[in-house]
């Protein structure tokens, strides 16, 4: 296809494309996915080759969060069944951590819920990050802590953090629609203090809630223009008893093509596969390892991913290697623009199923943001499929062993 060729030549030199091309990935019917993934992986190639970063959720806090993000189990008057914990203990979180290192993870991302972090929360995770880099050399930390108030990027960039998550989400049209307790100005404003602070900012989006094309190519333009070195993608995991509960808008087909159009964006980033690729991507998640050059090994804040060895065995089966820790994840223009693991400053961050990870951008109503949804897409109907979502209770904040 002329287009496909065309995306496929400006990613090989990082030329952003159109909207108009960027809207037609997410058009193109089943019958062409595979000619998308190719042309998607041509350029996931030139950039990354075939490594595949791994990356490891530590959830600090869980549950008991004051804001009302709609698609988040941890958010203010949620019934989802999940773990409720107040901080770990450094001590404990490091315990944890070493279980994703010992499988093989290059980066651990610590996330906690709530709105932001306190000034004594600041000290309570630079005391883990300490503990976990004193024994690791040479892990990358990422952060995830909600909005940042002045200064506390600096602090935890001094404690030896290398990356902060925050993500979007969506786009900022539909914002409002998602949460009333914070705007899309704050989280484009939390984003552009890690990056003052030399941290390598990791920013992504949530797709699944029944969002429009527009949507989706509106908040994947505005994280280039963002410029963070990490882009992860959820998809909405329909938690039980949150208000997107019934969002089931996501097909295997869909999700490729979601990740191809953000690879064509954003061609030489680090594009994670985050929260909700085993419960939406099912048996073809290796073929999103064609477009994707990071994952998140084992489970996700609240929710379960598959087995850990799972996760190696898909990643040697598909061809592809997992990322050594002495390889710098970005290619060289990027990393050399900064002191980290990424261009401005670092890296990337954490994306699951909480903390603008969790699994999506979401309205609370049940066509979700962006009504005017393509045509193309409203015969897509999938099955709910609630079978596949696992609430987590090993790892963190449980006394059964992680899975890593």
């Amino acid at each position: 296809m002329d287009l496909l060729n065309t995306l496929a030549e400006k990613g090989l030199r990082r030329e952003l494309p159109t909207r108009e091309e960027a809207l037609a990935v997410l058009a193109t019917p089943d019958d062409d996915l595979l000619d998308v993934v190719a042309a998607a992986g041509k350029v996931r190639r030139q950039w990354f080759g075939r490594r595949v970063k791994l990356n490891y959720l530590v959830n600090l806090k869980s549950g008991l969060c004051p804001e009302d993000c709609s698609y988040c189990s941890q958010r203010l008057g949620s019934k989802a069944e999940i773990l409720k914990y107040t901080w770990l203990k450094p001590d404990e979180a490091s315990k944890a951590a070493a279980a994703g290192v010992a499988g093989g993870a290059k980066r651990v991302c610590l996330v906690a819920s709530g709105r932001g972090p306190t000034d004594r929360d600041v000290d309570r995770v630079s005391q883990t990050i300490e503990a976990i880099k004193e024994q690791h050399e040479g892990v990358e930390v990422c952060a995830c802590l909600g909005l940042l108030s002045d200064g506390q990027a600096g602090r935890l960039r001094s404690a030896g953090a290398d990356a902060y998550n925050h993500n979007l989400n969506t786009s900022e049209g539909t914002y409002g629609e998602i949460t009333t307790t914070h705007t899309y100005a704050d989280r484009v404003d939390t984003v552009h203090q890690a990056q003052a602070a030399g941290l390598s900012a990791c920013s992504g989006l949530i797709a699944g809630m029944g969002e429009s094309d527009s949507d989706l190519v509106d908040v994947v333009f505005a994280l280039r223009e963002l410029d963070p070195d990490s882009v992860p993608v959820n998809f909405l995991i329909p938690f039980e008893g949150t208000p997107l509960a019934k969002e089931w808008n996501l097909t295997p087909q869909r999700c490729l093509r979601i990740l191809a159009m953000v690879r064509f964006v954003c061609p030489d980033v680090e594009v994670r596969l985050a929260g909700g690729r085993e419960v939406h991507l099912r048996s073809m998640q290796p073929l999103a390892l064609h477009l994707v050059n990071s994952i998140f090994l084992g489970d996700y804040l609240t929710s379960e991913g598959q087995a850990g060895q799972t996760d190696l065995d898909m990643i040697a089966d598909a061809g592809f290697e997992v990322e050594g820790a002495g390889t710098t994840t970005l290619p060289r223009h990027r990393a050399d623009a900064g002191d980290g693991c990424g261009s401005h400053s670092g890296g990337c961050g954490p994306q699951s199923d909480a903390c603008g990870s969790h699994s999506g951008a979401c309205a609370p109503c049940g066509q979700g943001p962006g009504a005017e949804t393509d045509a193309v897409e409203s015969a897509e109907v999938p099955a709910a499929r609630t079978d596949l979502v696992s609430v987590r209770r090993r790892g963190a904040g449980t006394d059964l062993a992680p899975n890593a």
